[in-house]
C-alpha cells in the first residue's frame, strides 16, 4: 500500500480553494498595513530614543563643562547655558 493517498476528482473540495482566492486580496493588504504600522512604530520610537539620548549626551558635556570652569556655581552655569542655546530649564 502506498504512503501517498492519491485524491480523485470527486473527492476534491471546490469550496475552499474559492474561498482562499476571495480572501487573498485583502490578506495582501492587511499585511501591508500590518506592516505599515509596525514599520512606523518602530521607527519613531528610533527617533525618539536616538532625541533622546543626544540630549542627555549634550547635557552631561555642558554640565562638565561648567563644573570645571566654575566649579563653586556649577548649576548656574549649566541653567545658563541651557537657557541661552533655547533649551528648557530642569
Amino acid at each position: 500500500m502506498p504512503s501517498v493517498h492519491l485524491v480523485k476528482d470527486a473527492e476534491k473540495d471546490l469550496s475552499s480553494a474559492s474561498a482562499d482566492a476571495a480572501l487573498f486580496p485583502w490578506m495582501g493588504w492587511a499585511y501591508l498595513l500590518a506592516g505599515s504600522v509596525l514599520l512606523a512604530m518602530i521607527g519613531t520610537w528610533l527617533v525618539w530614543f536616538f532625541a533622546s539620548t543626544q540630549l542627555k549626551l549634550q547635557a552631561e558635556e555642558i554640565r562638565s563643562a561648567c563644573q570645571r570652569i566654575m566649579p563653586e556655581t556649577a548649576d548656574r552655569c549649566f541653567d545658563t547655558v541651557v537657557i541661552q542655546r533655547g533649551g528648557v530649564r530642569r
